[in-house]
């Protein structure tokens, strides 16, 4: 379980050996030259030939003596003894290729303190990600949230089997049963919450990350409404044995101890493809925060001078697996907006689930002129930093528009992080009906790629400044 979190851990840890072994390197050489002074400042570009090899040593006995082993079954300890080895053993190397090689200029003192420096930067991040994982452990929100469908023996043993097997946590939430006289009836401490006839309403109702089928197929008469119900939620589906004939867009094989599980996905999520996604995001993010952090101040002051309150607007959005999170947004609106929402839900000009004026009256004059230039959306680059949004994606929406939906397929955007921007933002924005935008929401999903993402930022910027389709 959780098995592309703990891909993406390893995926981290790698990275972060990487940069700790380059920026190790840079700053004993820099030690080096500040301990001998001028005299014996050495030539930088002498030694930058150093830094390939010296990385792929690294790496390569690092992972050898079980470095990268998961910090669930690996003490302090042992990592440490781990990265000494590997250490000694890379450092052992290079001096003898340097000896055969008889390169005489290459400094002894800064390999020396190159290795005690990166000795000691490698364990520290073998011990940061040990207490993050000992944090998601005891965090509830960062546990995996399962409904088993089934509360006989064999969920029982399920159950048991999560419990024990899991590296990051599991809470399974509660119990679905054909039969609805087991219905309130206690299996482990976790209730059975409903039938199965009512999944669809047990997870719109709840936070739900997997479901797994746990009761046998002749048991089993609605298998085919459960698997509908977690597609339409963008919910995984596993199950204890080959159990069912539909189309999903990924099935794949995992096991928890003993038990092997057939996972099926709505939407095929490649792990290292999101891995790129979310580096790319962090990138670009990064990158223009220096062009972006002045306009957001003269933003935000012009907020502030146009009408009392607080410049960022902050309110909960259902993100990924409807997830809630705080979204931010410079406030365009009086501060008494949420308030007077009633008055103006005549005005919708809107249709289906979703909420737009054009002259909605609780918006300011500042706000009028951001929201038609979309500098309002400006702070969800922190969200962007802060994993809740990708720069493309289905735009997050409110509690208030979910709860209107009345397809189940509409929940299917959930399956994905929530995005700044999105096809819609290039097509119409605004003056697109809600079915259209579902649509282009859905067909986002369905098709995506690095590329995509790229095209649509590409054609984001000329949306922007010529204010198509906002309100």
């Amino acid at each position: 379980m959780y098995e592309s979190r703990s891909k993406e851990l390893d995926r981290n840890l790698f990275f972060l050996d990487v940069a700790c072994t380059v920026v190790v390197f840079l700053a004993a050489f820099q030690g080096r030259n500040l301990m001998l002074g001028e005299t014996g400042e050495l030539n930088i570009y002498s030694h930058l030939f150093l830094l390939p090899l010296l990385i792929t040593l690294v790496i390569l006995f690092l992972n050898y003596f079980g470095a990268y082993r998961n910090p669930c079954y690996v003490t302090i300890f042992a990592y440490a003894w781990a990265v000494f080895r590997s250490m000694v053993l890379a450092i052992v190397v290079l001096l003898t290729l340097l000896f055969f090689l008889e390169i005489q200029y290459i400094s002894r003192t800064v390999i020396l303190l190159f290795a005690i420096l990166n000795f000691t930067a490698l364990l520290t991040c073998r011990i940061l990600i040990k207490a993050y994982l000992h944090h998601c452990l005891r965090d509830d929100n960062s546990q995996l949230r399962v409904l088993i469908i089934g509360s006989g023996e064999r969920a029982r043993e399920m159950a048991q089997a999560l419990r024990q097997h899991s590296e990051w946590g599991i809470k399974v939430l509660g119990h679905l049963d054909p039969d609805p006289d087991k219905v309130g009836t206690m299996i482990n401490d976790v209730p059975v919450m409903d039938t199965v006839a009512n999944i669809s309403r047990c997870l719109k109702n709840n936070v739900v990350d997997e479901v797994i089928i746990a009761i046998p197929r002749s048991l089993l008469e609605d298998a085919d409404h459960i698997a509908q119900a977690c597609e339409e939620e963008g919910i995984k589906l596993r199950f204890m044995a080959d159990l069912l004939k539909v189309q999903m867009a990924r099935v794949s094989f995992s096991q928890v101890g003993d038990i092997p599980l057939l996972t099926m996905e709505p939407v095929a999520h490649d792990d290292d493809k999101l891995f790129v996604k979310r580096l790319f995001d962090l990138t670009v993010t990064l990158l223009a925060m220096p062009l972006v952090m002045p306009l957001m101040a003269l933003v935000a002051l012009a907020v502030k001078l146009d009408s009392p309150g607080p410049a960022i607007f902050v309110q909960e959005r259902v993100g990924l697996r409807k997830h809630l999170f705080p979204m931010f947004k410079f406030r365009s609106m009086y501060q008494d907006a949420e308030a007077r929402m009633k008055e103006v839900e005549h005005l919708n000009e809107a249709e289906g689930p979703i909420f737009k004026i054009s002259n909605d009256p609780r918006v300011t004059r500042v706000g009028r002129f951001i929201r038609k230039t979309s500098l309002d959306e400006l702070p969800q680059l922190f969200n962007v930093l802060r994993g809740e949004m990708s720069l493309v994606g289905p735009r997050p929406m409110s509690i208030r528009d979910v709860d209107l939906f009345d397809r189940g397929i509409q929940r299917k955007r959930f399956s994905v992080k929530p995005g700044v921007t999105c096809i819609w933002q290039i097509s119409g924005r605004s003056d697109l009906p809600f079915e259209k935008w579902l649509a282009l929401d859905l067909e986002y999903i369905e098709n995506w790629s690095l590329w995509l993402d790229l095209k649509i930022l590409m054609k984001t910027i000329p949306a922007v400044l010529w204010s198509k389709g906002a309100v």
